[in-house]
């Protein structure tokens, strides 16, 4: 592919990045995926090229772009040799015309920038470094740094390893073995603040596809109870076989039905030891990884969530015994989402209190910790744990 020719592609792909996030669609690393199969003709470089722009330009606009072509004319004004390149050839953009719409600059969207004041704006949107959780069913974090070349140990997370270059984890043989997972730092602390013991009774109340529940079987040496529940069934429907991989036998999956969630989850009311709740949310947390998603994310949307995750706090909470542990985790960095959330749901429950869930990592917010990217190297995440009675 000439250069033009990689420009053009990228402004294919912003286009439907661009519309993926205008109508809930599918992430741009998904996107473009599916885009070179069926452009066998792009070699390695090409593929690494085009993917480049195509992040760069979406990282440079906090703004949903009104066109891919507008997308990467604003990161042309950063690179102008790309400017260069809209010359009408073959394969490659049309000549710029005047006063072509061009996407300004930001870090944010205009209407977040100020609810996100407290957190280092340019941070959201660098590199997110890739990270490994070490199984200690199968092996130890010493062994694994052993077989990973510039690997480091991560600061916080004590089984954590962060990898100098990125890798195929899938094909690795300590993932194939069960060795390890990909898991963030900041989601791998989340499953330490629950504190949970070998023999608990503990619910992950929004397992997804397990990452948080594999974590906290280790935690729990494999004795206990372990609930891993969710409303999506193709996500929980992951879950067994990496538990089967990783050796966590005390693991049951049970799938919710919205807004009837006590029809599967009644024989623990008042039961568990420990309920996780790490809820949906706007993943502003996560933009490292998903730039777009500032595409996605509106005010409507916001309050949908935040109404969810009240709903869910209220449902955990009568989960819990007596003296047991609520944990409410976000991935996000939004107080309606984190703070707020804890403040109100203390407010309706004065008999329990936050107790700090981590002793050296994140920035006390409210009832919580923040861990931001800037402050802690990890994913955006609000962590509250919360005990009753006070």
């Amino acid at each position: 592919m000439t250069p033009a020719a990689r420009v053009q592609s990228a402004i294919e792909l912003l286009d439907l990045v661009i519309a993926a996030a205008r109508d809930a669609g599918a992430a741009a690393d998904t996107l473009i995926a599916s885009y070179f199969k069926t452009r066998r003709y792009a070699g390695s470089k090409d593929r690494r090229a085009v993917r480049e722009l195509v992040y760069q330009a979406i990282r440079r606009a906090g703004e949903r772009p009104v066109s891919g072509r507008a997308a990467m004319l604003g990161l042309a004004q950063d690179r102008p040799e790309l400017r260069d390149l809209f010359d009408g050839s073959a394969h490659g953009p049309a000549p710029l015309t005047a006063d072509e719409p061009v996407a300004p600059a930001s870090p944010l969207p205009l209407w977040l920038a100020p609810r996100l004041g407290h957190v280092d704006a340019a941070a959201l949107l660098e590199r997110a470094p890739l990270d490994l959780r070490v199984n200690r069913f199968k092996t130890n974090r010493e062994q694994v740094l052993t077989e990973l070349p510039g690997a480091q140990p991560t600061r916080l997370a004590p089984e954590g390893v962060r990898l100098a270059e990125p890798i195929i984890v899938e094909q690795h043989p300590l993932w194939l073995n069960g060795s390890i997972e990909v898991q963030d730092e900041g989601s791998q602390l989340i499953a330490i603040a629950c504190r949970v013991q070998p023999g608990e009774t503990v619910v992950d109340l929004c397992a997804g596809a397990g990452g948080k529940t594999l974590a906290l079987a280790a935690e729990m040496g494999g004795e206990g109870k372990l609930i891993a529940s969710d409303a999506d069934r193709a996500r929980l429907s992951r879950l067994p076989p990496r538990a089967m991989r990783a050796g966590a036998a005390n693991i049951e999956t049970r799938l919710l039905d919205p807004g009837r969630e006590l029809e599967a989850l009644g024989d623990l009311v008042g039961v568990a030891d420990a309920v996780l709740i790490d809820a949906p949310c706007s993943g502003t947390g996560t933009w490292r990884r998903n730039p777009e998603a500032r595409w996605r994310l509106t005010p409507e949307r916001l309050a949908r969530l935040t109404g969810l995750q009240a709903r869910l706090l209220e449902l955990g909470a009568r989960l819990v015994r007596p003296r047991g542990r609520l944990i409410y985790a976000v991935c996000s960095l939004l107080d309606e989402e984190g703070a707020d959330q804890a403040a109100r749901f203390l407010e309706a429950q004065p008999d329990w209190c936050p107790v700090r869930p981590f002793a050296d990592a994140g920035t006390g917010r409210g009832a919580g910790v923040l861990l931001s990217p800037g402050a802690d190297g990890t994913d955006g995440f609000f962590v509250a744990r919360l005990e009753r009675p006070c």
